[in-house]
């Protein structure tokens, strides 16, 4: 009997010794190579979709759970408003472009005044040089000498008037033509910010992705800076894992990662890396974070996000939502790497081209409306009196550039703008 009980207790004793041992190397040569959480979720940008001016909604092109490719159009406003500023600002561009011609027709006459005046002051002289060299002779009475020396004086004076008149004339239009004019340029900004407006009726995906939510609703007054819809992009999604901060000493910047979805269970596992850690733990970022210093403090190991990029391939292929629990191991054998970025990032995260709107067809419509209200030969001898040409100012160069400028779509005939180069604002 005590044979058989010391026997037995030697054979428990070794199965203890044995599984100890197994136990020591299984954690020796795995279990401390890896940690693991099953604290983490799925992540991923959330776009939400807002309108850039106010207006009613007329039309919804897409609902929940579609698939919308990036510039697709999602929600229409009414554009009638926008169409009546548009037409308004054409009318008031067209105005712009007469006054101004009125403008150099009136600066055209101030000249022609200016060069009677002249005339007229030296008639005047050649009057009063005659008259004093009759008067020696007795034969032009000292009347006459005063009267021709008060004509004079007045031409003299109306010389100077008409001077005075021409420059201010000059100082008004500055050393512009008619399209580059200041009261013109102004006018053809408020046609393109009309016309911009109307195009911005039409609000689009500024990625592809699919909608989570919308919140537009037809017959809805929305203004500008309202979420209409939500659109996530799954090729972006992620994995934020929240690790004790005891798990953090050997995790690195681009270290494997393997992550299961509960969605799908053990038979899919995405491999990933870890593409950042995070710089605070989550109560430090609570909307009320923990006051430890109150006396109340109960030590609670804190966690720390951490940020995990999947294979776009196997997100494809499976694809998960928003929210997703997951369980995430990540092999921390290799720790040679760094635990935060140490350089910028060369590449936006996300951008789109939606909003670079191409205004060729609005400028177009400009030089039209230039062209149209320009009388025929208007001012083409004028470009001869004008100051000698001068480097473009910013805001012309600006407008050739995003706007082709307004003068070579306009005929030689029709305007100053051919006439004229383009010139410094004076």
């Amino acid at each position: 009997m005590q044979t058989r009980r010391g026997r037995w207790l030697l054979i428990v004793t070794a199965v203890v010794v044995i599984a100890g041992l197994a136990a020591m190397a299984y954690w020796w040569l795995y279990a401390s190579n890896y940690e693991q959480t099953d604290d983490s979720y799925v992540a991923g940008d959330l776009v939400n979709v807002s309108s850039q001016i106010s207006g009613t909604v007329v039309s919804i092109a897409a609902d929940e759970t579609d698939f919308v490719q990036e510039g697709q159009e999602l929600v229409r406003l009414d554009s009638t408003d926008a169409q009546i500023a548009l037409h308004e600002a054409e009318d008031q561009l067209a105005k712009a472009v007469r006054q101004v011609h009125t403008v150099f027709t009136s600066r055209d006459e101030l000249g022609a005044i200016l060069a009677q005046r002249r005339a007229d002051l030296s008639r005047a002289r050649s009057d009063l040089s005659r008259r004093k060299s009759l008067g020696t002779s007795g034969a032009v009475s000292a009347e006459e000498i005063s009267h021709a020396e008060e004509a004079v004086n007045a031409a003299q004076q109306a010389l100077i008037a008409a001077e005075k008149g021409l420059a201010g004339g000059t100082a008004l239009l500055g050393r512009t033509g008619v399209s580059d004019n200041p009261d013109v340029q102004a006018a053809a900004t408020a046609v393109e910010r009309a016309w911009l407006t109307l195009r911005r009726s039409s609000i689009r995906a500024p990625v592809s992705g699919y909608i989570a939510k919308r919140s537009a609703q037809l017959g809805e007054r929305t203004t500008s800076g309202n979420s209409l819809i939500a659109i996530v992009p799954l090729d972006r999604l992620r994995v934020e894992a929240n690790f004790k901060e005891v798990q953090l000493n050997h995790m690195r910047i681009g270290q494997p990662v393997n992550v299961v979805a509960d969605l799908y269970g053990g038979r899919v596992q995405y491999r990933g890396t870890i593409a950042g850690l995070g710089l605070g733990t989550g109560a430090a970022f609570a909307l009320l974070p923990a006051q430890n210093a109150t006396g109340n403090w109960i030590k609670v190991v804190q966690r720390v996000p951490v940020r995990i990029a999947l294979d776009p391939q196997q997100l494809a292929a499976h694809p998960l939502r928003i929210g997703l629990s997951t369980r995430a191991s990540v092999d921390v054998r290799d720790d040679s790497g760094q635990q935060l970025a140490q350089a910028p990032r060369k590449e936006p995260v996300l951008s789109t081209g939606i909003y670079e709107i191409d205004r060729s067809e609005i400028t177009v419509r400009i030089a039209q409306i230039v062209a149209e209200n320009a009388p025929v030969g208007a001012h083409k001898a004028s470009s001869a009196a004008q100051a000698p040409q001068g480097p473009p100012t910013a805001r012309s160069a600006h407008r050739g550039q995003h706007s082709a400028g307004i003068q070579p779509a306009v005929p030689a005939d029709h305007t100053l703008a051919t006439a004229h180069p383009r010139r410094g604002s004076g």
